[in-house]
């Protein structure tokens, strides 16, 4: 069975659940797609689950199962980055007892070669997370080569970045670019051929153009500090990335907010530590088991983090320390938000 014939199973479930047990109260899933976190969360016993996605589809499939849960789901089209004025709506200022994110692109998107995501199928050239903003066309059509070969570069850490976006400059002068199979083809000119089990030389440079489309990482940060402003104490936060930029962030992220950070120069001025906002409950990422990969390949690169929220204030992270990729242009009335 391929990849894309496989049913939508949420990425590492089981360790997450076991991480923040026991599930109660009040929860927020932040990238609600097909629904799998959540209805894991509300079998495992949370009174409450918010449902948020950007993608308004994705509510759409809920009708088929959401019945027996009554008003236990609640479902909230926005961006995770908000997440925090939804909870203070719904919970009437309480406060949630956690947050789930599963970061990225999710599976049921990539499937659909209507919205653009995949290198494996042809389709409109888009990469949105919804119908809002600026397309990847839009982006690889009017971004200058310079901006292009950054984006490449800092978002998909392609070492051929510069080499791609003069192909691109080329191509686009021709006959602009409207379908991933157009790109593809260029970006395949550029690279040599995989060898066996390696992965296709599109697959960088799609990441990278979905990244800037949405704004993933002007997301995720503004979506861990709302966490922290939404979470009561003891409240959990859980969060799911699968590429090495992404768990970066988050791993960043929580090591300043629980005040393991590393330590700056001893020459540099004293600065007043805060009290720390987290507690790790992950010490390391914790990655799929054999068993979770024998069912779904695509959990391979999965890495789940969780942090419980403390009593202290909270406050906001030195962004300058997350090791965010450099910021770039994205394209010109783009709203991008991850779901």
């Amino acid at each position: 069975m391929s990849d894309a014939d496989r049913p939508h199973i949420p990425v590492l479930l089981r360790p997450l659940l076991k991480a923040v047990a026991p599930v109660s109260g009040l929860w927020l899933d932040g990238t609600f797609g097909a629904g799998g976190y959540t209805r894991g969360l509300l079998e495992a016993g949370a009174e409450r689950v918010i449902g948020v996605d950007r993608d308004p589809s994705v509510f759409d499939m809920v009708e088929s199962w959401r019945a027996p849960y009554g008003e236990r789901l609640i479902l909230v089209e926005g961006t995770f980055s908000e997440l925090d004025e939804y909870a203070e709506d719904i919970s009437e200022g309480q406060g949630l007892d956690g947050v789930v994110l599963d970061l990225g692109v999710s599976s049921m998107q990539l499937d659909q070669a209507e919205r653009g995501f995949s290198f494996m199928q042809d389709g409109p050239l888009d990469m949105r997370m919804s119908a809002e903003g600026a397309t990847a066309a839009d982006l690889v059509n009017t971004a200058s080569e310079e901006e292009l070969a950054d984006i490449l570069y800092h978002y998909g850490e392609e070492r051929a970045s510069r080499r791609i976006a003069r192909a691109i400059g080329e191509a686009r002068k021709v006959k602009p670019f409207e379908t991933t199979r157009e790109l593809v083809a260029v970006i395949e000119r550029c690279l040599p051929r995989p060898k066996p089990g390696q992965s296709h030389p599109a697959t960088r440079s799609f990441q990278a153009i979905r990244i800037a489309v949405n704004d993933e990482f002007g997301q995720l940060i503004e979506g861990l500090e709302a966490a922290e402003r939404a979470l009561k104490p003891g409240g959990m936060l859980a969060v799911v990335t699968f590429h090495s930029l992404e768990d970066r962030v988050v791993k960043r992220f929580f090591l300043a907010r629980s005040g393991r950070a590393a330590q700056g120069s001893r020459y540099a001025p004293i600065q007043v530590a805060e009290s720390p906002a987290f507690e790790l409950v992950t010490r390391k990422s914790v990655g799929p088991d054999d068993d979770e990969l024998a069912d779904n390949p695509r959990a391979r690169s999965a890495k789940l983090r969780v942090g419980r929220r403390t009593d202290a204030p909270a406050g906001q992270a030195d962004r300058a320390s997350l090791g965010l990729p450099a910021p770039v242009l994205r394209p010109q009335g783009s709203k991008g938000r991850s779901r």
